[in-house]
């Protein structure tokens, strides 16, 4: 079976963490022994390019063996008040250009069984090329916008077009489902979660064998996961309040960082003038490699989220046998049982410090292999890769006319 992930979202250069769980659902798909290969078309608000342009990407840090193409639009850029209408403009150019590189494709002998479309945005030229092609689509949905209630009319139009021209929508989790509802959408929904690869993210042997724990001065090891954005969307000024409250009852323990973003400066200098600044380290953007090394060094998991949909990095340090601290926001409350840590309401510091208190006061309650097991049993690459292999079986054998 061939399978074309044409997606919005996917790592790159530049932003090596953009779109990651795309890669991981390609990753899950081959491992379920399905021929996968993923254009990627950066949505029509990025930057110009030549329109229909098909550039296959070589570096394997990226690709991590999966073909991969890249594709260009032309952009329409106008002054002032009529930017809006500029990015109206592009979107049919970014329909048009992603068209033009699938006949490219075809042209050159690939004809995939069925289009995996990412994000709904996506999801339009997908189900315009399945509709020439007689292929079937389906389409897996990620974005928080959905929750956040922020999409515009346009962009609802865009997403009831494409989930009603789908043969199956994946959202990643029942909440999100529930929120692409809300709008009044109806799809053919099937859920299917975000994915972890186990052969990079496994609880550490023997913590000293890892080669990167602390030293005992620095008592227990937390890490945060998460980019830094204006927004806070990760909460990361809130874990910065609730440590400073943590300091007041404890000091064994030692934060890492990891992420990268257009606030990282403010938050270091907020770190700075904090009192707790000797117990944190920023470790800036690290690849998926780098984190996974990072969890099996460290003793506990905190993601302040003030929204999400079903986070990747929460399964990351579940699959690496952490305990996880985090909100109950979006999806979350979906993955964290109490057997795996514990949830706090977002915004609040105070129950932040005493959950993460509470945490390491009881770690000995936490058994890292069984919430490794846990995760690796609904979210592992052969987990989902057997789900979604399911969905292309199921909406292959359909009659062509119930596709859609």
């Amino acid at each position: 079976m061939k399978v074309l992930f044409l997606t919005d979202w996917y790592p790159t250069p530049e932003r090596i963490y953009h779109g990651v769980f795309v890669r991981e659902h390609a990753k899950a798909v081959r491992a379920a022994g399905v021929e996968v290969t993923v254009l990627h078309a950066p949505g029509w608000r990025a930057a110009p390019a030549r329109a229909g342009g098909l550039r296959e990407e070589l570096d394997p840090g990226l690709t991590e063996g999966i073909k991969t193409y890249r594709v260009g639009h032309r952009a329409v850029r106008l002054p002032g008040p009529l930017r809006r209408l500029g990015t109206a403009l592009s979107y049919p150019n970014y329909i048009w250009s992603v068209v033009r590189a699938c006949r490219r494709l075809r042209a050159g002998g690939y004809r995939p069984d069925v289009i995996h479309a990412h994000v709904y945005s996506a999801g339009v030229p997908a189900v315009v090329i399945g509709k020439l092609t007689g292929t079937p689509v389906v389409i897996t949905e990620h974005y928080t916008a959905f929750p956040r209630r922020t999409l515009s009319r346009a962009s609802v139009w865009m997403a009831r077009y494409a989930f009603g021209n789908a043969a199956v929508v994946m959202p990643v989790c029942l909440y999100l489902q529930r929120a692409i509802e809300a709008y009044g959408i109806r799809a053919h929904f099937v859920i299917v979660p975000n994915t972890v690869d186990p052969a990079l993210f496994h609880p550490a042997v023997d913590r000293a064998a890892s080669g990167s724990g602390r030293e005992e001065p620095h008592g227990r090891r937390l890490a945060f996961v998460g980019n830094l954005e204006p927004s806070g969307h990760k909460g990361f000024p809130t874990l910065l309040a609730a440590l400073v409250l943590l300091s007041e009852r404890r000091t064994d323990w030692h934060l890492d960082v990891v992420g990268e973003g257009p606030t990282r400066e403010e938050y270091m200098r907020r770190v700075a003038d904090s009192g707790v600044a000797a117990s944190i380290a920023f470790a800036g953007a690290l690849p998926k490699p780098g984190v996974a090394e990072l969890m099996r060094s460290s003793d506990l998991f905190v993601l302040p989220s003030r929204f999400e949909n079903l986070p990747c990095v929460i399964i990351e340090a579940m699959s690496s046998g952490l305990p996880v601290v985090s909100t109950t926001v979006g999806g979350i409350p979906e993955m964290v049982t109490p057997r795996d840590g514990v949830l706090v309401p977002p915004d609040d510091p105070v129950a932040l410090a005493e959950a993460i208190d509470r945490v390491l006061t009881r770690a000995g309650e936490y058994d890292g292999a069984d919430i490794s097991a846990r995760a690796l049993a609904r979210y592992g690459l052969a987990a989902v890769g057997a789900q979604i292999l399911a969905v292309y079986s199921s909406v292959l054998a359909a009659p062509k006319a119930s596709r859609t």
